[in-house]
């Protein structure tokens, strides 16, 4: 698919009567559409980021934007002088969002390397096989909140850039290197340069109890299936939230909050 970029304009939108004029079907609709789809996403380079609380992350953020559509009210309302004024109805069919389709923003997808040698107090995040993009979004918002700069995927994870992960992180996406690799590779890579390797599983010694150093890199599975084999099998430490009541298990997202919590508590 041809990706026409209009971020770069400086025409502000036409006006009639010193306001913005009606809006017409927007030409963009059919390609923003596409951009729900992973396979579109991949091969345009782009994704979307909608309403106003993550669109004003991203523009804090640095990202190249190619286009952001918005209604009329919206576009004045924040002052996006190059908004595409969209009427809410094609709005409505260009995002994902259940309700509040009102500004939507097109954006280049960065692209992330994993950097294995890690400066002496860091802590990386590694996830292994995630599939749900709300628990991903959520895990990296945790990430953020804990200065963890990052986050380091299975290559069979849930996509960062899924709309559903996208508006979880409600923008810490965009301050968080997170790739998508051979996880055992990097995990290997990482304690080769001096890292620790911790793993999270149910059967672990508590993590009260262990001696958590870092440069450090946390390695989590899904709730579902926990760590796979080739994970567990890479060298390193197992460790475990200690449970004091009758729950079988967390989910990723709350088990990093945990597990974070306590490395933070020992720096």
């Amino acid at each position: 698919m041809r990706w026409l970029i209009c971020a770069a304009s400086t025409e502000r939108p036409k006006q009639a009567h010193g306001k913005f004029s009606a809006a017409m079907a927007d030409p963009f609709l059919k390609q923003v559409r596409a951009l729900h789809q992973r396979k579109q996403r991949e091969a345009t380079g782009r994704f979307l980021v909608q309403g106003r609380k993550v669109v004003a992350e991203l523009l804090a953020s640095g990202l190249a934007i190619d286009s952001i559509h918005a209604t009329e009210e919206v576009a004045e309302s924040l002052s996006l002088r190059n908004a595409h004024i969209t009427a809410a109805h094609d709005l409505a069919r260009m995002g994902t969002l259940e309700h509040g389709n009102e500004l939507i923003a097109v954006v280049r997808t960065p692209v992330h390397e994993a950097r294995v040698r890690l400066d002496p107090k860091e802590l990386v995040i590694a996830l292994d096989g995630i599939a749900d993009p709300g628990n991903l979004g959520t895990v990296l918002r945790i990430a953020d909140w804990f200065g963890v700069r990052q986050v380091w995927c299975s290559a069979d994870c849930v996509e960062a850039y899924n709309p559903k992960c996208v508006q979880a992180s409600m923008g810490s996406l965009f301050r968080i290197s997170v790739v998508h690799d051979d996880l055992p590779r990097l995990l290997r890579s990482a304690g080769e340069q001096g890292s620790h390797i911790y793993k999270a599983d149910a059967n672990g010694t508590s993590a009260f109890d262990a001696s958590l150093q870092r440069p450090a890199v946390l390695v989590m599975g899904s709730e579902s299936h926990g760590l796979r084999e080739q994970v567990r099998a890479i060298a390193g430490t197992t460790i475990a939230i200690p449970r004091y009541g009758k729950a079988e298990s967390l989910n990723v997202s709350t088990a990093a909050a945990a597990l974070c919590m306590e490395f933070a508590r020992r720096d």
